[in-house]
């Protein structure tokens, strides 16, 4: 019955965004509403990234400096292993993570609100593609603006784990710098946005699904956001692992 039900959600949410993918009926809304959409989305979530990326750069240099104390491991690799966990997995995935809750649950309470006040409704009677009308907007302009809080992001927890050298005895300051520069591969800069534009995409349309297929009232538009981000971040773990072993074979 878990897997019928399943299936069948499935299927509906590929008929949704075959809905959402279609020519918009004017461009000059659709850009105006995607500009808007990608100052709420995405540049209101500058404070978060960059408050959360700080720390933790500054909990990853803390933490490899007290776990590789070892005379056969060089100094640099601190600054090495850091600048590695941020472009692999934390400006990527966890960030993603974070954002699922922030990003997602606004997107699914709004669109749910509008759908349980008949908004969604009157749009329809009107003749309008509802679906490509509120979500194409929103799923554009979170893609788009992605790589520049995945970029805000590499740069403070970089700056995050500075502090770390600056601020306190554990690393010097050159070493950390050094390790930061050492074995450079170029290509874990393009996995981590290539996996940051599938999970901006995951997060903007599995939300509003759920929020476009919301019934009831208050109640079930919290539900509906909820089981938004629980979905978003299970999406998101699964095509992880998927896009590690196709990207970095």
């Amino acid at each position: 019955m878990i897997i019928t039900s399943a299936i069948g959600t499935f299927g509906r949410y590929c008929m949704f965004v075959k809905r959402v993918f279609s020519l918009p009926d004017r461009w000059g809304v659709f850009f105006r509403r995607t500009i808007a959409e990608m100052s709420k989305l995405g540049v209101d979530s500058i404070p978060l990234v960059m408050i959360i990326s700080v720390f933790i750069g500054a909990v990853i240099a803390i933490q490899m400096q007290l776990n590789i104390a070892s005379p056969l491991i060089p100094a640099y690799s601190v600054g090495l292993a850091t600048r590695d966990i941020v472009l692999l997995e934390f400006s990527n995935s966890i960030l993603c993570l974070i954002l699922a809750g922030k990003v997602g649950s606004n997107i699914a309470s709004e669109i749910g609100t509008m759908r349980v006040t008949e908004q969604i409704d009157a749009l329809e009677i009107m003749g309008v593609n509802s679906a490509n009308f509120l979500v194409l907007p929103k799923i554009v302009a979170f893609v788009l603006f992605m790589p520049v809080l995945g970029a805000l992001c590499i740069g403070t927890s970089m700056v995050g784990g500075y502090s770390v050298a600056v601020f306190t005895d554990l690393i010097t300051v050159s070493r950390f710098v050094y390790g930061l520069q050492a074995f450079f591969q170029e290509w874990y800069v393009w996995y981590g946005l290539i996996k940051s534009l599938v999970f901006a995409f995951i997060i903007a349309s599995t939300s509003s699904f759920f929020g476009y297929y919301v019934k009831g009232g208050a109640l079930q538009v919290g539900k509906a956001s909820t089981d938004g981000v629980v979905c978003s971040s299970i999406f998101i773990l699964l095509f992880d692992v998927i896009l590690t072993k196709l990207l970095l074979q």
